[in-house]
């Protein structure tokens, strides 16, 4: 993998990815874990969508989840290096079903969101390379972009092919947040009910 700086932000590219699923596939359930979970608040991006947290890890299995017991539905998931990377098993377990609607957006951007502050992962630097991880799990197509309008030229195929498909965005790490003058605060108490209120609001959403 190519260790040359990303000119890719991770919020204009959710932002793409967001834009793409209401353009060309507005049915697609969302599922989204750590840096991605808020800019997805931001954008105010709340239809059909469920957030991996405070399970972190496991965006590509409750993804998976979802479209085993809905294949009609198509599923994007939007993990974080640092969270995949502990749960890399995971890869091998979407490769194996085949869900044939899973677009897999991985953001590597060398820092771990633990909690409200981005802290640097030196398991996940610039030379480890996801889309042959995925390639090699199984994963139907696998590519990397670093270049938003590739990006955004990509998205609908992207979402219409056949898969599971994984997109491994390299984008710019984000400032820590925090430091010896300003140290994270506590977490908020919809962190650790958000989960929840997301599958029961997704299980509405898919009923009607």
């Amino acid at each position: 993998m190519t260790t040359t700086p990303a000119s890719l932000q991770l919020g204009p590219a959710v932002r793409a990815v967001a834009q793409a699923r209401e353009t060309h596939s507005p049915q697609a359930v969302i599922v989204s874990t750590m840096s991605c979970q808020f800019v997805l608040d931001m954008l105010g991006v709340k239809h059909r969508r469920v957030d991996s947290v405070p399970l972190m890890g496991g965006a590509a299995g409750i993804g998976l989840g979802i479209a085993l017991a809905r294949p009609d539905v198509p599923v994007i998931v939007l993990d974080g290096d640092a969270s995949l990377l502990m749960e890399l098993g995971s890869l091998a377990t979407v490769a194996h079903n085949r869900p044939p609607r899973y677009l897999h957006v991985l953001n590597h951007n060398g820092v771990q969101f633990n909690g409200l502050v981005n802290l640097p992962a030196v398991s996940s630097t610039p030379r480890m390379d996801f889309v042959a991880m995925a390639l090699a799990a199984g994963y139907a197509h696998a590519r990397r972009f670093t270049d938003l309008a590739e990006l955004v030229l990509a998205l609908p195929g992207l979402l219409a092919q056949d898969g599971p498909s994984f997109v491994e965005l390299v984008v710019q790490p984000e400032n820590a947040g925090t430091s010896a003058d300003a140290p994270q605060g506590l977490l908020p108490d919809l962190q650790f009910v958000r989960m929840g209120l997301g599958v029961r609001q997704l299980k509405a959403e898919l009923a009607a």
